[in-house]
């Protein structure tokens, strides 16, 4: 017997010891372990498998849209034309008279005062036309002097034959001889003095074509363009010889663009602008609308019409003949709800999900019935684009104003889509 409970007490323990060694205690920790192992991997499968399926769910037929939210901003209504920079005054001074060219005194970009002196043309023969003239003034009083001596004489021989006639000693027929021959002294008087008068004209032209020899400055400006040189012939014929081109102070300048037809009920007169140039381009110089003129210019069946800005140049920056592409303010509308120009553009694809209405078109599932010749944006509901109607106001050609319809500044509204049904 006790040999016998011996041996069962030692089986006993050597199992004992046996599990333990092989970890038969351990087992329920180790599961623990193994089960919370799982259990992640499962949760970040469901993660990944979610995002994947959210960006690839075009293969089930749902789009994936791009959005952007509704915002308060201001909107700055612009019409954009472009033209050329240009003096206040442009003055192209000619020569009246032919000659040769024998002094010139101005060159590009000389400063010039009004009455400075800027060439000369040869006067010589201006000179020898003025002499002849006045020779003819001259001879035209006396031949005034000479018609006024023989009409005194006439008029004594008319008062004598008068007298003889009363006292019977000349005949009727020697009276009326002497009354013409005063007559005919009286024209003479005045055919001399019409002749004296012609004489002065032209020689007071000689002398106007001699002083005109001489080319002065109409105005206070720079020389643009110096167009003779000295020994050049220049003949005042149909048409006047340009020798230089003069312009008004600088400072102070004008911009003349064109604006199309469909923009032009917009500008008005007092309006701000900018505009740059090519040489600054990083530079927007400030300008505003002086005149809008109202005679059309057609180029190739484009309507436009120009208008003109005034340019401040004080820092003789700006160049006459330069290109301009000018921005005028035609509006501005402070802390409005304005949407991105994509969002009013955009029309989501059909999908298999989605409700279909007339014309194959996506059903509108708003609560306000849009009214005629109104835009409208999409939301999202769900997963599913819900249009909204709006009415569209001023806009700047990236956000546009919404003036009335169910949208709250935050709401994200559709302007594109990023993935599509597979």
């Amino acid at each position: 017997m006790s040999n016998g409970q011996a041996d069962k007490s030692g089986k006993s323990e050597s199992a004992a010891d046996v599990a333990k060694k092989i970890g038969v205690g351990r087992g329920a920790g180790v599961w623990r372990i193994v089960k919370w192992v799982v259990l992640a991997a499962v949760l970040i499968g469901a993660i990944v498998g979610g995002v994947v399926w959210y960006r690839g769910r075009g293969a089930d037929g749902q789009p994936v849209y791009k959005t952007k939210p509704a915002a308060k901003t201001d909107i700055r209504v612009t019409i954009g034309a472009t033209g050329t920079v240009a003096a206040l005054s442009l003055v192209e001074v000619g020569a009246e008279v032919s000659g040769k060219v024998v002094k010139v005194y101005v060159d590009f970009n000389d400063q010039v005062k009004k009455g400075q002196l800027l060439a000369e043309i040869d006067p010589e023969q201006l000179k020898a036309s003025v002499d002849e003239a006045t020779a003819r003034v001259r001879q035209s009083d006396a031949e005034i002097r000479q018609a006024k001596a023989t009409l005194i004489e006439a008029k004594q021989n008319l008062e004598r034959a008068e007298a003889q006639a009363k006292q019977g000693l000349i005949s009727q027929k020697e009276l009326e001889s002497m009354r013409a021959s005063a007559a005919r002294a009286e024209a003479n008087v005045l055919s001399a003095s019409a002749s004296a008068t012609v004489s002065q004209a032209s020689l007071k032209s000689t002398r106007t074509k001699l002083d005109k020899s001489v080319i002065l400055s109409p105005i206070d400006g720079i020389v643009l363009a110096r167009l003779v040189e000295p020994g050049q012939t220049v003949t005042a014929g149909f048409q006047t010889p340009v020798m230089f081109k003069l312009a008004e102070d600088l400072s102070r300048m004008r911009l003349n663009v064109y604006i199309d037809e469909a923009d032009v009920g917009r500008a008005k007169e007092g309006q701000e602008a900018t505009f740059t140039v090519d040489a600054f381009p990083d530079r927007k110089f400030p300008s505003r609308l002086l005149s809008l003129r109202n005679e059309p210019k057609t180029d190739q069946n484009v309507v436009t019409y120009e208008a003109v800005l005034e340019v401040d140049n004080s820092e003789l920056l700006l160049r006459p003949g330069m290109t301009a592409t000018a921005t005028i303010v035609a509006e501005t509308r402070k802390d409005v709800t304005a949407v991105p120009n994509a969002a009013l553009r955009f029309v989501p694809p059909v999908t298999k999900t989605m409700a279909f209405g007339r014309g194959g078109m996506p059903r509108e599932t708003s609560s306000k019935t849009a009214p005629k010749k109104t835009a409208r944006v999409w939301v999202m509901n769900g997963l599913q684009p819900v249009a909204v109607p709006v009415k569209a106001g001023a806009s700047d050609g990236q956000m546009t104003e919404i003036l009335t319809g169910d949208l709250s500044v935050g709401t994200e509204v559709i302007v594109d889509v990023e993935a599509t049904p597979k």
